[in-house]
């Protein structure tokens, strides 16, 4: 069993460039970590808090702990050193990757090549990532669909030694109402997940604790915002954004160079477990705890090993000369004061000149969003974070995609949204804007998607439509819709013989379209133009009553017309005329 929880890590520099990684991976300091089923790992003491109002957002993990263990160096002739430690070469148990997450990694890999294929993600990068995040789900502890054996949750981020966030999904993925933890196999913040998240593995579930879904989701997170995976800076600013810290960026890389020359899988539950995370205490100094105010005389007396009222904390605190008979409970230490950010001036949002918010389904809207940061007094605050999130059963999205953007005011406190794009799904959404790391009331913006429509339908074609009885009509009806003069795409359509120009309901004579089974129809429903506004109608046929007949074609927005079909007898099947003197 101990054999399955990874090995230590090795020292051992093949070039000076490898070793300087090296000694910055271990360096760590600030960290994403794992625990077992629901018990999160407290901060050690000494962990660096990264700002409050930058952990939420600026990067999917909230900078929880993670693993600090460096892949093998690889030396064709390794040789002991006494200052460097033995080096070693890649052997077969650091490259294995338990069955099921590697299968997650590559499809993952596979989807984004074809939804994003600008992004150029290897899937290396994920199997570099979910080695640092959680020892490729502790090992592979996963079941056959991908989801881990027991939660795998970082440390309360409850601002003590690491970022502060609050409670944001009400406990549903973390366990904890009280402050969010990462969560799963890539350690995504709740509030990360919730527009982040993907359904990788089809059972119609978004779950942070599923590999599929995880590797998919983060794959997506990596890919936002154009960066390209084949370019250094895109590689690199997608990596800070997972965890924003240089030493979490050379371990990963690290870990990615290590994977491209060479893995293979391995049963699941059979990988090795990396033993050293960024919040360990070995080797690195805890940071000092805050002081407080100086006293204004010194102790009476001053304290001597070995007597009475020792300090609890190994004899570093003298203590108070006549300790009370029933010991108060600490204070909790006074923070730091410092000077006031922008964001903690900021006691509004207010909305900006934003109209209806209304686009038919894949145009962009024509409305911006926008807020305006203000102090209590109605002054605008200048340099602050906004997040605006769009939320809804729409596939509305802002341009380059993502339903998440953060935006900082400008000089005169606004912070304006990406342009909004809407999907093919119609319906209603919700745009919040809110302030990052403050609790401030966010502002809320509705919006509508609705119905391609066209106002215009015209035929391609002025030749008149006849057929004799029985027969079919030699040419089929096509037409062409716009829509305020532009070209009408993928516009919904119906098609009706109608009785009269002023009675629309279905006549049951004349002509008529075929169904699959060759039986008469009169109506066509779920029609829709092609990408040139154009819809050609099926062939059309008669039956034995002759006369003008009216085929109405109708669209969403409004747009009808009528075309006349006529149904008469041959006149040249009729009797010769007979010769005239004349």
């Amino acid at each position: 069993m101990a054999a399955h929880f990874g090995r230590r890590l090795r020292k051992g520099a093949a070039t000076t460039a490898v070793a300087a990684a090296a000694v910055a991976a271990l360096s760590a300091s600030q960290a994403p970590g794992v625990t077992d089923e629901d018990n999160g790992r407290q901060a050690a003491a000494g962990a660096s808090a990264p700002a409050a109002d930058g952990a939420a957002d600026g990067d999917a993990t909230g900078n929880s702990p993670y693993y600090t263990d460096l892949p093998p160096l690889k030396s064709p002739n390794p040789s002991p050193s006494s200052s460097a430690g033995t080096p070693v070469s890649r052997g077969e148990a650091e490259a294995g990757i338990p069955a099921t997450v590697l299968d997650a990694y590559k499809k993952a890999e596979a989807e984004l090549r074809s939804a994003k294929p600008g992004c150029n993600l290897p899937w290396q990068l994920l199997a570099a990532i979910g080695k640092v995040e959680s020892g490729h789900a502790r090992g592979g502890r996963v079941g056959a669909d991908g989801t881990t054996v027991g939660r795998i949750l970082g440390p309360q981020l409850d601002g003590n030694g690491f970022a502060l966030i609050p409670d944001t999904d009400d406990g549903a993925y973390d366990g904890n109402s009280t402050y969010d933890q990462a969560v799963g196999p890539m350690q995504f913040i709740p509030s990360t997940w919730a527009w982040a998240g993907r359904d990788g593995n089809g059972d119609g579930k978004k779950d942070p604790n599923n590999v599929y879904d995880a590797a998919l989701a983060a794959g997506h997170y990596l890919c936002r915002n154009g960066w390209d995976m084949s370019t250094e800076s895109g590689l690199h600013s997608a990596i800070l954004s997972y965890n924003n810290s240089q030493d979490y960026l050379n371990l990963v890389l690290n870990w990615l160079e290590y994977y491209r020359k060479g893995s293979h899988s391995i049963p699941d539950g059979t990988g090795g477990i990396p033993e050293h995370r960024s919040d360990d205490n070995s080797g690195r100094t805890a940071s000092p705890k805050p002081s407080g105010p100086p006293r204004s005389k010194p102790d009476p007396e001053p304290h001597k090993p070995g007597g009475d009222g020792g300090s609890d904390h190994g004899g570093n605190e003298s203590p108070d000369p006549k300790p009370p008979t029933s010991p108060a409970p600490p204070s909790p230490p006074t923070p730091p004061t410092g000077p006031q950010t922008p964001t903690d001036l900021v006691d509004h949002l207010v909305g900006v000149g934003t109209g209806k918010l209304t686009a038919m389904a894949g145009d962009a809207f024509a409305e911006p969003v926008s807020v305006r940061a203000e102090t209590k007094v109605g002054k605008s605050v200048a340099r602050v974070r906004i997040r605006f999130t769009i939320t809804g059963d729409t596939d509305a999205t802002f341009a380059g995609g993502e339903t998440v953007a953060t935006v900082a005011t400008d000089a005169k406190g606004i912070a304006l949204a990406p342009a909004l794009q809407a999907g093919e799904k119609t319906g209603d959404f919700k745009v919040t804007a809110a302030v990052v790391g403050r609790s401030v009331k966010g502002v809320d913006f509705a919006a509508t998607v609705t119905p391609r429509a066209a106002d215009t339908l015209a035929r391609t074609s002025d030749t008149p439509l006849s057929c004799t009885p029985g027969g079919e009509f030699a040419d089929q009806v096509q037409v062409k819709a716009t829509y305020k003069g532009a070209v009408a795409d993928k516009v919904a359509a119906t098609a009706t013989l109608v009785k009269s120009a002023d009675d629309a309901t279905e006549n049951d004579k004349g002509p008529y379209f075929k169904d699959a089974d060759g039986k008469a129809v009169r109506t066509l429903t779920g029609l829709q133009t092609d990408d040139k506004g154009l819809l050609t109608l099926p062939k059309l046929y008669a039956d034995d009553t002759t006369g003008t007949f009216l085929l109405r074609i109708t669209t969403t927005g409004g747009a009808t017309l009528t075309v006349e079909l006529k149904v008469a007898a041959d006149s040249s099947a009729g009797p010769a005329p007979s010769a005239s003197s004349s």
